[in-house]
């Protein structure tokens, strides 16, 4: 069993159940998951009751679903992950959840440890948002990509707001739908400016010869 503190985002070292996956989430993205682990089956029912939310973090090493053996049940996840709320769920049978989540705000594992069901908690800090930035005119080509890429891909895939003029969602998105290595998607929820990460993005499609 674990308790976390939920509400306002706080710069203040706080717990927060981790989720380690091999994907890495966006703050404003969306994330289906099946879950079934019984650690997450728990974790899933307490943030649904408490409406508060869990920690996404790129898993490094490991498996997401590890063996019986302890070497198995080893994990190694990137510090800087995103807040997941639960936006809506469904148990289509005994034991298995499905939920769709929304990424939130980006925060920093200080500190980690594992409960009595491997459920793992870390102590986290949060990191401020970017601030608000109309996407330069330089880069509404790639907001064109991406308006094309959200109608292949399909609108449920993504919030469904789009915000194709912000510069931060426009990168964010981006860097979800692109067959980037998850080393580099975690690179681009790592930086903190958005046109940084805008130049990168748009340097790698010239590359691609989709710009």
């Amino acid at each position: 069993m674990f308790s976390f503190i939920h509400g306002a985002p706080s710069r203040e070292p706080a717990p927060l159940p981790l989720f380690p996956l091999k994907t890495v989430l966006f703050p404003g993205g969306v994330l289906p998951l099946k879950v079934f682990e019984q650690r997450y089956v728990t974790m899933t029912k307490i943030c649904v009751k408490d409406d508060s939310p869990f920690g996404v973090c790129l898993l490094t090493h490991g498996e997401e679903v590890p063996g019986s053996s302890a070497a198995s049940a080893e994990v190694a996840f990137a510090p800087i992950g995103t807040r997941a709320r639960i936006t809506s769920w469904d148990m289509p049978q005994l034991g298995i959840l499905h939920i769709r989540t929304e990424g939130l705000g980006r925060f920093q594992v200080r500190s980690h440890a594992s409960a009595e069901d491997r459920l793992v908690v870390g102590l986290v800090t949060d990191l401020p948002a970017e601030p608000t930035l109309r996407l330069p005119d330089t880069f509404k080509p790639l907001a064109s990509l991406l308006e094309l890429l959200i109608k292949r891909v399909g609108k449920e895939s993504f919030p469904a707001d789009l915000a194709l003029t912000d510069a931060s969602w426009v990168g964010y998105r981006l860097a979800e739908v692109l067959p980037l290595p998850l080393a580099i998607k975690q690179s681009m929820l790592e930086i903190n400016d958005a046109e940084v990460r805008l130049t990168v993005l748009a340097r790698f499609l010239k590359q691609q010869g989709l710009l």
